[in-house]
């Protein structure tokens, strides 16, 4: 027998058929059901509960994803994915005692606007729509509380990822190499996420605004560890995978993992294609924080003590100085050619390629054709506004051809990556995102095709929907879907569509309705109705399940009315011989035997009788 486990306290719950939301009876939270009553489904959603309230979030997810794309219409299973995306745990309010929800993975997007609450809400009933709204609104607060607070800190550059504390409590080696790591790179003039020490001022406090800030400032993350399971740690994986989240989203951040006393071919295949460093390699810390800073160096703030200091005569002129810091652009050395630049407009700050060159120095380029291989753009850089205000017409035309080239690249980069999205795209709203992305291009070969395919991939799903809708519920999102095709795509046999589904439908459920009714009176006739009603609509709704369980009764009714219909028949000719035979004289023996014999005719009748109608006949 199936087994239902309480998604926030992992008890029993005793559940009645049809139920959709039920009230655990240990922590007496409400909570809605999947509709699947299948033992081994619901052993996959009980084990995918148990990852979300370990916070293993992605595991989580996996599986609710994996039984939602096999049951579509399964409200529970989207709800259960969202609760995964934001990282929702449940926790006891020590006012009420209640379990309320917590949120370990903000994100900037209301998670009333996420599609996948909005698919639960299409496909819940109204008990669970109240539970989904009431638990999505008060997510909602939380989340607005935690990026109200986080909006406040200032941006990080670095984000050190590690496990502090062992199974027994104890801090971990990875803890000790980590606060190293931090001591090493503030040093050097970053601003580095440390929670030991970052998070030791927010004692009492809930710290997720602070990690969602410097997650999603940071430009790097390091990600230290000397065990494979410190790098699977539950929290430990939450961040970097989190992190990794925001690197589809921006190209411009890295990870870095950094081990120590293992192989790294047992690094978490998600950060094992990433280029990892061992720290126990000599130079390891001046090769990482080398490393560092030439990924942040357009954001990473140096130190004034650090900066390099370049003698340069007091009578240079203004093309040697330049020439200087061309050298050391090829040379990668971004801080002293900044600095030769920096140099050169002491002389004449008017001079557009000084300014380029330390645009150049700022994007970590070494010649200028290099800006031709960017996907950056880098119009409202400021050493990119000054350049183009003090050059003369050509140079002008130059750079702006270089501006020109990185836009095309990056409009091409994320034409790709809608591409890439496009194959991927299952789903109505999947189409409806990577048309988004496409609308967003510049003008680019292939963009109105991609934006038309999507579009057909919608009006697809909108029709096969439509076309196989047994409730209006079908046939109102099938509309609602539509508007979003207005404009683009020929609707017009989609609205025929649509009416002649929505008169069929209508038509349906009235004689669904008028079949139940029906049903109810219980009366043979009318019972017989109704089986040829539902059995003129069988593919609406559950009308072939009802008519298989009642047309067997229907048929036993009939059979039961026929049968003591000639019973009585028999029993009233039997009662008026039995009546005769008393009445009968002495000397009436001829009517006398005829009535004996009748009377064994009548039983033999019965017999027979009884047996033609063994199944309904009376004991």
């Amino acid at each position: 027998m199936a087994v239902y486990k309480c998604k926030m306290c992992g008890g029993t719950l005793e559940i009645a058929e049809g139920m959709t939301v039920c009230e655990c009876d240990y922590c007496g939270t409400k909570q809605t059901l999947p509709k699947t009553d299948n033992e081994q489904n619901l052993n996959m959603f009980n084990r995918a509960n148990h990852f979300r309230q370990q916070c293993e979030f992605d595991k989580a997810a996996e599986i609710y994803e994996k039984m939602a794309n096999r049951s579509e219409d399964d409200a529970e299973l989207y709800w259960s994915i969202v609760l995964c995306r934001y990282g929702i745990e449940y926790v006891d309010d020590p006012l009420t005692k209640k379990k309320i929800p917590t949120c370990h993975r903000t994100q900037f997007r209301s998670i009333l606007d996420d599609p996948d609450y909005q698919t639960a809400l299409e496909h819940a009933d109204m008990l669970q729509r109240g539970v989904y709204e009431s638990e999505a609104a008060y997510i909602d607060k939380v989340q607005k509380g935690i990026l109200e607070i986080s909006n406040k800190e200032q941006p990080f550059d670095v984000f050190i990822c590690y496990k502090e504390t062992d199974e027994n409590g104890r801090r971990t080696p990875d803890s000790v190499l980590a606060q190293e790591l931090y001591y090493g790179l503030t040093q050097e003039g970053f601003k580095v996420f440390f929670s030991r020490i970052t998070l030791e001022s927010k004692l009492g406090t809930e710290y997720e605004p602070y990690i969602f800030a410097a997650l999603n400032s940071s430009k790097v993350m390091v990600v230290v560890g000397t065990k494979p399971e410190y790098f699977n740690a539950v929290w430990v994986r939450n961040e970097w995978s989190r992190y990794l989240m925001l690197m589809q989203e921006d190209r411009s951040r890295t990870i870095i993992p950094a081990y120590k006393d293992m192989d790294p071919y047992d690094l978490p295949d998600a950060l094992s294609m990433f280029q990892a460093q061992d720290m126990s390699k000599l130079g390891f810390m001046q090769d990482l924080i080398r490393g560092i800073r030439k990924l942040a160096a357009a954001e990473a703030p140096v130190k004034e003590v650090q900066k390099v200091e370049v003698a340069v005569p007091a009578n240079a002129n203004v093309e040697n100085l330049i020439k200087r810091g061309k050298l050391a652009l090829e040379d990668k050395e971004w801080e002293k050619a900044d600095d030769f630049f920096e140099q050169v407009l002491n002389e004449n700050v008017e001079e557009p390629r000084a300014y380029v060159g330390k645009l150049m120095a700022q994007l970590n380029i070494c010649t200028e054709e290099d800006f031709c291989s960017l996907e950056v753009d880098f119009s409202e850089y400021d050493n990119y506004k000054k350049a183009y205000r003090f050059a003369d017409d050509n140079y002008r035309e130059k750079i702006s051809s270089y501006l020109n080239t990185a836009l095309s690249n990056k409009n091409r980069a994320l034409y790709e990556q809608g591409l890439g999205l496009l194959g991927n795209a299952k789903s109505f709203d999947d189409f409806l995102n990577c048309r988004a992305v496409f609308e967003s291009l510049d003008p680019i070969d292939g963009k109105d095709a991609s934006i038309q395919e999507c579009n057909e991939k919608m009006y697809g799903i909108i029709i096969d929907r439509l076309e196989n809708a047994y409730s209006d519920i079908d046939v109102k999102w099938a509309k609602s879907a539509s508007d979003n095709l207005s404009g683009y795509y020929d609707l017009s046999d989609f609205e025929i569509k649509y009416n002649s589904k929505l008169e069929e439908i209508t038509k349906n459920e009235g004689l669904y309705q008028q079949a139940a009714s029906l049903l109810k009176n219980g009366n043979t006739e009318e019972f017989g109705k109704a089986i040829d009603i539902l059995e003129s609509i069988i593919s609406y709704r559950d009308s072939s399940e009802i008519v298989r369980i009642n047309k067997q009764r229907y048929i036993k009714k009939v059979r039961t009315e026929e049968y003591e219909k000639k019973l009585d028949t028999i029993n009233e000719e039997r009662k008026s011989l039995y009546e005769e035979n008393s009445s009968l004289g002495l000397f009436a023996g001829k009517r006398k035997k005829e009535i004996e014999s009748r009377l064994r005719e009548l039983y033999n009748m019965e017999e027979e009788l009884n047996s033609e109608y063994s199944d309904v006949a009376h004991a």
